[in-house]
């Protein structure tokens, strides 16, 4: 069965981007698949700098954009497994100022699942001021939320790490950065292969992202979406490409290898030995629906698990209560599924917020794959 499937990652890594077009990719991707705590697939193809023509290999790593905030969530999902956290934590009681105009009700659980009310970052807001930490928590100090907390959802496309990050760096004393490290990546050998933030000897291994043959649009003038997330640090290829940002210490985002970002969800899920990352009940609980309904922010209906995307990038589009992950605008995607006890993750360097087809064609090779009809079929 995995044979099988394999070969089609190969295939899926080999699509063009440009239906129909006969020239070779200037891109590149990664598809990394583990079925029952197994790494069934890694396979890599393409460009990873059409420049210089250095290619994809499995070390390379890729600015992956919110698909990060699964990243993140797993980090804040390990530590309230482990005590560390608790879900109804409020984060202004250790982080007084943060209570300023009602958001002293406002907890870990709002933060997860984007509820919490405060999804604005102000409208000056640069790049530089992504990397000065105490610059944007200072900002989410005196914002003023759009809606009481817990009763609408509203995506936090900045806001949501620094949020989370700040509550962990209050609550534990660590960095999300070193939460990450010591509780996540770390023990599963794949710290250099997930970063928030990448580290500066790394920075040669990022492959470059390429972009789309059309701008993506943009959304209309003074609309929630554009006052969320100013035009200053709207993100696009050449924002992704850009030193700064790469190692700025935003958990909304991040840059790594597929094989990583699968490791790290493949982790969550019970190999069957009793090895998850978090416990089963835990477990169940980062993949229920937690919210439906208005989006006030994206201005369309959604739907999310408990600080993960409740669908996968594939047709089929996943089972709630079972599948959770993320998409990132750039076109990578991390995900996992309960049921078939598989997790997946693609990572790609054309930049197109408006085309998932690789993510999509990757994801249709393994959604049934686990279930008991597929075991027959093969």
């Amino acid at each position: 069965m995995w044979k099988r499937r394999l070969d089609g990652c190969r295939r899926a890594c080999r699509i063009s981007p440009t239906r129909g077009s006969r020239q070779a990719p200037r891109w590149g991707l990664q598809i990394a698949v583990f079925h029952r705590g197994t790494l069934v697939a890694d396979v890599a193809a393409g460009l990873a700098d059409p420049a210089s023509g250095r290619r994809v290999d499995g070390d390379t790593l890729f600015f992956a954009a919110s698909t990060a905030k699964a990243i993140a969530s797993t980090v804040a999902h390990v530590l309230i497994d482990h005590g560390a956290l608790r879900d109804d934590d409020r984060l202004a009681d250790w982080w007084p100022a943060f209570a300023a105009h009602g958001k002293d009700v406002i907890t870990v659980r709002h933060v997860l699942t984007h509820t919490a009310g405060v999804p604005a970052v102000p409208a000056d807001t640069t790049v530089d001021d992504l990397h000065d930490w105490d610059h944007m928590t200072a900002a989410l100090e005196t914002a003023e939320p759009w809606w009481e907390p817990g009763t609408r959802l509203g995506y936090h496309a900045v806001t949501f790490g620094y949020l989370l990050g700040e509550h962990i760096r209050r609550r534990t004393g660590q960095t999300i950065a070193a939460a990450l490290r010591e509780h996540v990546t770390g023990p599963l050998g794949v710290a250099d292969d997930v970063h928030f933030a990448v580290p500066e000897d790394a920075l040669g291994r990022v492959a470059t992202q390429v972009p789309a043959a059309t701008p993506p649009p943009s959304p209309a003038p003074d609309s929630a979406a554009d006052r969320a997330l100013p035009a200053t640090i709207r993100p696009d290829a050449a924002y992704a490409n850009r030193r700064d940002v790469l190692t700025a210490p935003d958990p909304s985002s991040g840059t790594m290898t597929a094989r990583g970002a699968a490791t790290v969800l493949a982790a969550l899920l019970d190999d069957g030995a009793g090895n998850g990352l978090v416990s089963p009940q835990r477990l169940r609980q980062l993949a229920e629906i937690t919210f439906t309904g208005h989006d006030e922010v994206i201005g369309m209906d959604a739907t999310w698990a408990y600080g993960y995307a409740p669908v996968r990038p594939g047709h089929d589009g996943g089972r709630p209560g079972s599948t959770f992950g993320m998409v990132g605008m750039n076109g990578s995607a991390a995900y996992a599924d309960i049921e078939t006890g598989v997790a997946a993750a693609v990572m790609r360097n054309r930049f197109d917020p408006t085309d998932l087809t690789t993510a999509a064609a990757a994801d249709d090779l393994t959604a049934d794959a686990g279930r008991p009809d597929d075991a027959r079929a093969s």
